[in-house]
């Protein structure tokens, strides 16, 4: 997916450029700064020392020394002050200038931290949000594998109010399978262990049966090692009904409509153009590329569920997609009931919907 959210240490993932939130100094700082000095190395200093500090709301490239990434784009978000100076003009600058550079520098993938938003104050709520509008506008025309970095999920929180919607249906409709636990040396439901066995019962012998090719016998003791294809052969005593019909008279399969051809049927039916649809599911151009061309593509279930959110599909004909490519939506999995919620409530904005089932610590789209 080109825009994914990652719960992770930033100086940890493998990319071709990490951002560090810095100081108008570029020399080091606290958190997510000295993180990634820490990291680097003395070397990243001594180069940062050469770049003559950076504005707010501008991003200047260093290399990465020993970090995974290969480079280091440090930008300087605003101080939060209520919101009446120009807070939001130079956050959303901050984004566009690392991806800027990152375009320009010809990277294929760049990690953000949610910038500002942990000493200099910025709302949480309100510096994801921007994080994510700068990011999809800049996808629209760039292709570009972006994570935003989250350290620990209470760093990134949906509102209150679609929160207690969330939970409200998942408790409505979510239904928990219990599991049973098994001792290992025994084998058998903890719990169990001293009691008396019941006495199985003995299976009473069965006629031969005429509906099929195998008795209930026959079949019960298919796969011995004493067993012959012979003895699975059609034979004379055979009844007529138990004969298997003639070629000819065999009823005919028509080979139902795969994954591929639907989606590619529902794109031209909702007059979209596949760039549109690709970019709505969150899904690489490269990847729905290799879906158009292999009508027998079987994509996994996250990203048949993405397209069917950027299709924008009624539930009955999402479930008709995803079970194309062999997937439904159940009640006893997590997940599944999230999605279904979106399908209730028609709300097809996948990055909405990343943000909750990142809340609910559930892999995102």
């Amino acid at each position: 997916m080109p825009f994914r959210i990652e719960r992770n240490d930033i100086t940890r993932i493998i990319v071709d450029a990490i951002v560090n939130a810095a100081n108008n100094s570029l020399l080091g700082g606290g958190g997510v700064d000295g993180a990634i000095h820490a990291a680097a190395g003395p070397e990243l200093l001594e180069e940062c020392r050469t770049l003559g500090g950076c504005e707010t709301g501008d991003a200047k490239l260093t290399n990465g020394y020993k970090l995974p990434a290969k480079f280091v784009i440090h930008t300087v978000g605003p101080v939060w002050h209520g919101g009446g100076n120009g807070e939001e003009a130079k956050l959303r600058s901050c984004y566009r200038r690392c991806l800027e550079i990152a375009d320009k520098n010809g990277l294929e993938s760049i990690a953000f931290p949610l910038i500002s938003a942990g000493v200099y104050g910025y709302p949480k709520k309100e510096a994801f949000k921007i994080a994510v509008d700068e990011i999809r506008s800049f996808l629209r025309n760039h292709d570009m594998e972006i994570i935003l970095v989250v350290f620990d999920r209470n760093s990134l929180f949906i509102g209150d109010e679609r929160f207690r919607e969330v939970q409200g249906f998942i408790d409505a409709f979510y239904v928990e399978i219990p599991r049973r636990v098994y001792s290992c040396a025994a084998n058998e439901p903890i719990g169990t262990a001293g009691r008396e066995a019941p006495a199985k019962k003995t299976a009473k012998p069965h006629k031969k049966q005429k509906r099929g090719l195998f008795s209930r016998k026959e079949s019960r003791d298919y796969g011995k090692e004493e067993d012959s294809i012979d003895d699975f052969l059609p034979g004379d005593d055979l009844s007529e009904e138990s004969v298997p019909l003639p070629c000819a008279a065999m009823p005919t399969f028509t080979v139902d409509e795969s994954f591929s051809e639907m989606l590619l049927r529902l794109i031209d039916e909702k007059g979209l153009k596949d760039s549109e649809c690709y970019f709505r599911a969150n899904v690489d151009r490269k990847l729905f590329s290799k879906i158009r061309c292999n009508k027998d593509y079987r994509p996994s279930k996250e990203t048949a569920i993405a397209f069917a959110i950027a299709l924008e599909l009624d539930l009955n004909t999402a479930g008709e997609l995803l079970s194309k490519a062999g997937y439904t939506l159940s009640n006893s999995i997590l997940f599944d009931v999230i999605l279904r919620y979106f399908f209730d409530t028609r709300n097809y904005n996948i990055f909405e919907i990343n943000e909750v089932l990142f809340s609910f610590d559930q892999k995102c789209l």
